[in-house]
């Protein structure tokens, strides 16, 4: 491995398995160190392809995602950094296809837990084609002021804390993803900072080893010193005492080897690392702090001892003229998100949409107050939540079962009516069911199912100004508009309309009142006398007895029904109870595997 350097300020990488925060954090970390581009130049998502949108700075920038690992190495060639989310089950698949990338030098894998078989193959792999592996089981690497691996160095705050926005003069390398957090804060308190910091993992195969990581650390000339942070079990120090040894290293190293409490133990312990167990003396934290010491590093007594350490060798080599400290800076502020901003009550935003009918915050969604299970539980019914989401009350039983009965009577009315006929026809073109169902729902108007709320309105505004049947016919006849709610083209006087008995005959039963019924049944009766198809057909008949419920209810202001007849609630019980007949439809046409539909020319008078 060797060599120097294996990040800049112009690195770009590819991130494996869509994670929204880390990459947020990473390119917060750009927008911090005054990056010009994002330091993450694609997300590879398998099966999934498109953008993400993110911050960089203030700019909300898109991110390309590529299904496959050849497709983002082949968009992005400049990106040879290759950042691994994958969970341990696909951790060493994915790693690999990355490394037979020609485009990809470095690796970092987060999971922990890849079997350790794998974990040889991707080392033997790498160190065979010359490229660097960091992790399993890692939380990345930084090199201040430059780029950094997704969630190293943890928040925003604690960055700027460590100054790890700007280089300084000290190379580090940890097991520990966890303490190198604490480390860099450690090293920024008594040093200038650090110029790159690595976390190789805590599994018992690391991709790469302490010592890969001191020797290339020996090769950057803005490093000045180093900062080792190894732990009990396995023997990875030894190979760093073997290079102290050989004269490999030619700059200080702090090091301090954790777990020296182990001995406290009458039996073997096992620390939160696969690789943190010692086996033997030879692995005892005791033995490779001894070992370190002989070979030339500086090695305190205790951890408590390890930040004085540092700070006394950094002090010398100030003194030496070896190190002339960074001049600090002012990194900028990153903007903060919106909603953690209101969250804390620094801004205040308008909101884009109103809802009063209904929530989903919290731990189950409510209709109008009412959480879900207490729906469930009560036993409440269609009606019941019709009531809630349109009306937003519950409204007494009696009118939740008269809107049932509505739907239940308006669901169909056979194949030969426009509306479905429409979704017929659309069906047997292959479309899909929303397809074939807006088809139908869309001939819904004055002429098909949508006189209800007009038979209402002019209902109610008839018998509200006390016009006699007489009075209200001939006005809207002098106005040239048909009644609603009067008329069919198939019942008659004498073959009166099943559905508006039944509605009639429940209203008489359960309603306070039937006032407005009554009055349109009046009408019925003088427009009877002028043609025997002027009946008073369903339209009618559900818009005046919805005037009784609303009114008879004792629920609703004459503001409120005004309102109600006025924005059209009425006509949306059609559209709902008929678009289960239009759904039927469209299921009954695709089961029968019915051909396109052709209208014969016999049917079409042809004429010039």
């Amino acid at each position: 491995m060797a060599t120097g350097q294996i990040f800049s300020r112009t690195t770009q990488a590819l991130f494996y398995n869509y994670k929204q925060l880390p990459i947020q954090r990473m390119l917060d970390f750009d927008f911090l160190c005054g990056r010009e581009t994002p330091s993450v130049a694609g997300i590879i998502n398998p099966g999934a392809e498109g953008f993400q949108k993110l911050f960089f700075g203030q700019e909300e920038i898109a991110i390309p995602v590529h299904s496959t690992i050849e497709a983002a190495c082949a968009a992005h060639p400049t990106a040879d950094v290759f950042i691994n989310f994958a969970s341990f089950r696909s951790a060493a698949a994915s790693s690999l296809s990355a490394l037979k990338q020609p485009t990809i030098r470095v690796i970092a894998i987060i999971a922990e837990g890849v079997p350790e078989s794998d974990t040889k193959q991707l080392i033997a792999y790498a160190r065979a084609n010359n490229k660097v592996v960091i992790g399993p089981a890692t939380v990345g690497g930084i090199q201040a002021g430059a780029f950094k691996i997704g969630d190293t160095a943890g928040t925003i705050d604690n960055i700027v804390q460590c100054k790890l926005y700007r280089p300084g003069s000290v190379g580090f390398v940890s097991k520990s993803g966890g303490m190198s957090n604490e480390m860099y804060n450690t090293i920024a308190r008594v040093t200038d900072g650090i110029y790159e910091g690595i976390a190789i993992g805590g599994d018992v195969f690391p991709g790469s080893t302490l010592s890969d990581h001191i020797l290339r650390f020996n090769n950057i000339p803005q490093v000045k010193m180093m900062v080792v942070l190894g732990e009990l079990g396995g023997r990875d120090e030894y190979s760093l005492v073997e290079a102290m040894k050989q004269g490999k290293v030619n700059k200080p190293v702090v090091a301090w080897v954790s777990g020296t409490c182990a001995t406290l133990f009458k039996s073997e312990v096992q620390f939160g690392h696969a690789g943190a167990k010692s086996g033997g003396e030879l692995e005892s934290a005791q033995a490779k702090n001894q070992a370190l010491r002989d070979a030339g590093a500086i090695v305190p007594t205790s951890y408590e001892a390890l930040e004085d350490a540092i700070k006394e060798t950094f002090g010398k080599l100030v003194e030496e003229g070896k190190i002339t400290p960074v001049k600090e800076v002012k990194p900028p502020q990153i903007p903060e998100d919106l909603n953690s901003a209101i969250k804390s009550g620094k801004v205040r935003a308008p909101t884009h949409i109103i809802s009063t009918i209904s929530d989903d915050r919290g731990e189950e969604p409510s209709y109008a107050g009412i959480p879900m299970s207490s729906i469930v539980e009560q036993g409440y019914g269609v009606g019941d939540v019709i009531s809630l989401l349109w009306f937003k009350r519950s409204l007494p039983r009696y009118c939740t079962h008269f809107i049932e009965i509505c739907i239940m009577l308006c669901a169909d009315h056979g194949p030969c009516v426009s509306g479905a006929h429409n979704t017929i026809v659309t069906a047997r073109a292959g479309k899909d069911l929303v397809s074939s169902l807006v088809s139908g729902l869309l001939t819904i108007g004055p002429r098909f199912g949508g006189a209800i709320d007009d038979a209402a309105r002019y209902f109610k505004d008839a018998y509200d100004r006390n016009l006699t049947p007489y009075e209200f016919v001939e006005s809207m006849k002098k106005k040239g508009i048909r009644v609603p709610g009067i008329g069919h083209r198939i019942k008659r006087g004498d073959n009166r309309d099943k559905r508006v008995e039944l509605l009639q005959r429940f209203a008489r039963t359960h309603f306070p009142s039937v006032k407005y019924m009554e009055y349109a049944v009046q009408v019925e009766t003088y427009t009877l006398s002028k043609a025997n198809n002027l009946v008073l057909n369903v339209d009618g008949a559900i818009g005046s007895l919805f005037l009784d419920l609303l009114a008879g209810s004792g629920m609703f202001s004459k503001q409120e029904i005004d309102e109600i007849v006025e924005i059209g609630y009425l006509n949306g019980l059609f559209v709902l109870a008929r678009s289960i007949g239009l759904i039927g439809h469209t299921f009954d046409q695709k089961r029968l595997k019915q051909p396109l539909y052709r209208h014969p020319w016999e049917d079409v008078l042809y004429t010039k």
